[in-house]
């Protein structure tokens, strides 16, 4: 049986039933068998047993014992791929916007791991079944390079020089309004955001260092065109950052205005190029993705009314 422990505070399950919100935390089961867990005892609050109706209050400990279903192991899938470089130890991929990285709750198909069990099957095996052979991740709206693993060596070298800030990583992004300063640097911790868990802000009750610089490459009307360099690697970094400074990532439906003035086809961010050492060689790479067509066109587009 595995146990699973929740603290509730204000932000996170306060005022939510206890049946709704081990379903929403726990994907594998559903609210109906959940009922049936807590109805036998198999979920305790500070202790004790609760209806499912119970609502719960901050300070709460929740502890579920259940048993987890086996995790079905991630299938192969054909998902055509621009590989950069390959060798026998590591992929570098240009990844599209739209595609996931790994799956998430209730999916696994349609993913960067299935798409890599297909052209590259031996990295069956390395790392967790769910994120075979991913050494770091991007959002799925993000396109641009990502490194992936080809070996138990290049996995746990990878992971260590992405742990170690030892990777250089540079995003082009367009957001909104105009920097004073054309360059600098955003020091500004990200965690949990206070009020919404699936999202991260600078505002938050557990911040972990996240550090981006950046340089404005070109100014339009209502934009700069930037380049981000992140030096550590939280989620969503660089669309926290750019949104804490008052200038959100153009496309951005989580951190970006709610009514924006223009729309765009998607989130403009992309990973340009990564550097890295290989890790069997220890030699210096570094790769480049070019701006995906849709993000060029609105370039060009902006280009256009510069010139009228």
């Amino acid at each position: 049986m595995d146990k699973k422990f929740f603290r509730i505070t204000p932000e996170f399950g306060e005022g939510i039933r206890l049946d709704v919100f081990l379903c929403r935390q726990v994907r594998e089961f559903t609210r109906a068998q959940f009922q049936r867990f807590i109805d036998k005892e198999q979920v305790r609050v500070n202790g004790g047993f609760k209806k499912s109706s119970y609502t719960l209050r901050a300070g709460d400990l929740v502890e579920a014992e259940v048993e987890m279903p086996p995790l079905e192991p991630m299938a192969p899938q054909l998902i055509p791929l621009d590989i950069l470089y390959a060798d026998e130890h590591l992929a570098v991929i240009n990844k599209p916007s739209g595609l996931l990285v790994h799956p998430g709750a209730g999916r696994r198909f349609g993913t960067l791991v299935n798409a890599l069990l297909y052209h590259f099957p031996e990295v069956r095996g390395i790392g967790p079944e769910d994120r075979l052979g991913i050494v770091h991740r991007l959002d799925r709206e993000t396109s641009g390079v990502i490194i992936t693993a080809r070996s138990p060596l290049s996995y746990q070298a990878m992971k260590r020089q992405f742990k170690n800030r030892e990777v250089k990583k540079v995003y082009l992004a367009l957001v909104w309004g105009h920097f004073r300063e054309t360059e600098g640097t955003i020091d500004l911790p990200i965690g949990r955001h206070l009020r919404n868990g699936q999202k991260f802000s600078v505002e938050t009750r557990k911040p972990r260092v996240a550090i981006t610089d950046y340089t404005v490459l070109k100014r339009f009307a209502e934009f700069d065109l930037v380049e981000a360099r992140p030096h550590t690697g939280r989620t969503h970094q660089i669309r926290v950052h750019m949104a804490a400074g008052g200038h959100p990532v153009a496309g951005d439906r989580v951190y970006g205005p709610k009514r924006p003035r223009r729309e765009l086809p998607r989130l403009f961010l992309h990973a340009r190029k990564i550097g890295f050492r290989h890790p069997e060689s220890e030699k210096w790479l570094e790769f480049e993705a070019p701006l995906p067509p849709d993000l060029e066109r609105f370039l060009a587009s902006l280009e256009a009314e510069a010139g009228d």
